[in-house]
């Protein structure tokens, strides 16, 4: 039976890894579906996902790269199936634009996900999450719990095969504990304005400067608060016309679209670390 598969490769760069990688697919009768690579000039390094068809046994497949390819080039590679659905944990506090919009995508089919549960310090979205039949579990955090709770999360976590968190404008700091337990495994959306206008009301803080652009940020969660690495970015362009009710109306809608890429984007297996940065084959 052909089966489908998403190959993903970094090492350093040098002559034949392409070569390598085509003729071991093509030597086992593979077929490539799609292909993309790049060398970073600046820290020598090589990057490539590859989609491809064949018939063969997944655990002999991935065998049989790690010794006649992955291990010549000292590659740091993953290999899995193409329609593998990735158990997606979402955490959301009072803002529910993103969670929705993430839900509804999930309960359309154009999210590749299973969406295996709904967190929040908050009960304020349990029936928008039991509409799309998603759990949802409230995890109410005070200064004297904030531990207590996020052991309960981890079980959580642990009990339900999470594969990726995300920080549906999830507003409570994860511990820097946590954060190193899930490497690239955790992303966050924010405002773009970044360093400038933190805290609170950002959107009016933004509106009493007259800003002209806004825009929202995805990446991954670090124990650095939000300092990870970038998976996707994007702006829209405001005037003095506007309230600050509606600079936040336009920044949730900013917000809703980079995060649904940046989750899709990491779902179908297209962002690939490269140190504090992302290498992201759209």
């Amino acid at each position: 039976m052909t089966c489908r598969y998403v190959l993903t490769l970094s090492c350093p760069d040098r002559i034949g890894i392409v070569a390598a990688v085509a003729g071991f697919l093509a030597g086992r009768e593979g077929n490539i579906l799609e292909s993309a690579q790049y060398n970073d000039p600046e820290t020598g390094r090589f990057f490539m996902r590859v989609r491809f068809e064949i018939a063969q046994d997944h655990a002999a497949l991935r065998a049989g790269f790690a010794e006649s390819v992955a291990e010549a080039f000292g590659m740091e590679w993953t290999m899995n199936g193409a329609d593998d659905r990735p158990r997606v944990l979402l955490m959301v506090s009072k803002f529910g634009h993103c969670l929705n919009d993430l839900l509804y995508r999930y309960g359309s089919g154009l999210l590749p996900a299973e969406v295996a549960a709904v967190v929040s310090n908050h009960r304020d979205f349990y029936r928008l999450a039991a509409s799309y039949d998603v759990p949802f579990h409230h995890l109410p955090v005070r200064a004297q719990n904030k531990s207590e709770q996020e052991t309960k999360l981890r079980e959580l976590i642990a009990e339900q095969a999470i594969d990726l968190v995300v920080l549906a404008r999830y507003m409570q700091v994860l511990s820097p504990e946590f954060c190193a337990a899930m490497p690239g495994r955790i992303i966050n959306i924010h405002h773009s304005f970044l360093p400038s206008f933190k805290g609170a009301a950002p959107y009016s803080q933004a509106h009493k400067r007259g800003v002209k652009l806004i825009g929202a940020t995805a990446h991954y969660v670090t124990a650095d608060l939000d300092e990870g690495p970038i998976i996707e970015q994007d702006v829209t362009r405001v005037d003095h016309t506007m309230s600050a009710d509606e600079l936040m109306a336009a920044g949730r809608d900013v917000e809703c679209s980079v995060l649904a890429r940046a989750v899709r984007y990491h779902l179908e297996r297209r962002v690939l670390p490269n140190g504090s940065r992302t290498v992201v084959f759209r």
